[in-house]
């Protein structure tokens, strides 16, 4: 089946990077307990209904951060059969209101008042996604609204501006979700370097947003119908594990053909590939080694083209069932591992740099910041 077009508008010894210290979230361990009392500041939640997962954030500001309150995340499936039908299965949607019941306890348990309760790519492609909304509302009482792919890609972009370098000129921002991959380039030059981190904030008040100075810049934004469950539908097909990786894989590059004017063969200063998702920190964990998942070692994280490539060899090498029992991959996402890598090596191929630098955030916490911000009550803080 061939899908709609994208809309538009061997190991190394190169150093493995740290991440640096996040200034835009902190745990509530760390917060000061006057500022993480519920009396002295609103909670906000913002949850993200996906093809794959249903994953939630309460958080409550914290001067110019905001402190995690309390989070959820439970893959559903929700896009299952979607390819072939064109509708949300109705064992899909009962897993899902199941987990969304939870989000609601924890909204009420927490008395949170301001909350935005987003869907994707599932429910944009679906026929029934209207009836499965209002179904949503009956049993949950959550209102759950379907945002444009658009959107979906400005709230990743700003959630990733701490992970920013100053010395980056050219930035894409890269969100593979289940159903689709959002992809933005943004051009800082005109930005002093400094500055560059709060020039991508400054997006939360949309792409084409103008304003006093030089600017971010986006030069080109892309949602690719093809995330981590859908392009792995397109394949399912294909016997050889092998085969079938490199098939997603060049699948993928072709539907960006218009989107890489900067293709080059040589990396290039100043370019930037930050990709935020559970393929990317999935990758970035097995390439650590880490048994147990552990964020502060994986956001921020910068890996080589070629750590990425040994990380994906080694998952070829492992096969199906060496990935199924994979502590490393776990057992959600052993079966979609090969397409989101599959996905990710596409990009490093397109794009002149051989680094990307990996975020453990995404729309959930765009989408935190963006009510904060419209409140008055969270503003550049430390990327001014």
């Amino acid at each position: 089946m061939t899908p709609e077009r994208p809309h538009r508008a061997d190991a190394t010894d190169a150093p493995v990077e740290t991440p640096k210290a996040d200034p835009g979230t902190v745990s509530r361990a760390d917060a000061p307990s006057a500022l993480t009392d519920p009396g002295s500041a609103p909670l906000y939640a913002a949850l993200d209904l996906g093809t794959n997962s249903c994953r939630m954030l309460i958080a409550q500001p914290l001067g110019s951060q905001f402190v995690i309150v309390d989070s959820f995340s439970k893959s559903v499936q929700l896009g299952v059969g979607l390819e072939a039908s064109g509708r949300l299965s109705r064992s899909s949607m009962a897993r899902t209101i199941q987990a969304l019941r939870i989000c609601e306890k924890k909204i009420e348990k927490h008395n949170v008042r301001r909350m935005r309760l987003v869907a994707t790519e599932a429910c944009r492609r679906a026929r029934n996604a209207r009836d499965f909304i209002r179904q949503v509302r009956r049993e949950t009482g959550l209102q759950l609204e379907i945002i444009a792919p658009e959107e979906e890609a400005r709230l990743a972009v700003i959630s990733c501006a701490p992970l920013v370098s100053p010395t980056t000129e050219q930035l894409l921002v890269v969100d593979i979700g289940g159903g689709s991959t959002e992809l933005v380039w943004i051009d800082l030059s005109a930005v002093a370097p400094p500055d560059r981190p709060k020039a991508i904030m400054r997006l939360h008040m949309g792409f084409d947003a103008q304003g006093e100075g030089a600017v971010a810049r986006v030069v080109d934004w892309i949602s690719v119908p093809l995330g981590v469950a859908t392009l792995k539908d397109q394949f399912i097909d294909v016997d050889d594990d092998a085969a079938r990786f490199a098939l997603m894989s060049w699948f993928f590059e072709e539907n960006l053909a218009s989107f890489s004017p900067y293709n080059a063969n040589n990396p290039r200063e100043g370019f930037q590939i930050v990709g935020t998702s559970g393929t990317v920190t999935t990758v970035a964990a097995s390439f650590l080694n880490l048994k147990r998942y552990d964020r502060t070692k994986v956001d921020g994280l910068q890996m080589t083209s070629d750590q990425i490539d040994l990380v994906i060899r080694e998952y070829l090498s492992l096969g199906p069932e060496g990935r199924r029992n994979d502590p490393r991959i776990g057992r959600d996402r052993h079966a979609l591992i090969m397409s989101g890598a599959a996905i990710l090596q596409a990009l490093m191929r397109i794009w002149p740099t051989d680094r990307l630098s990996v975020a453990d955030r995404g729309l959930r916490e765009g989408l935190l910041y963006a009510q904060m911000s419209s409140d008055g009550i969270l503003g550049d803080g430390p990327y001014t």
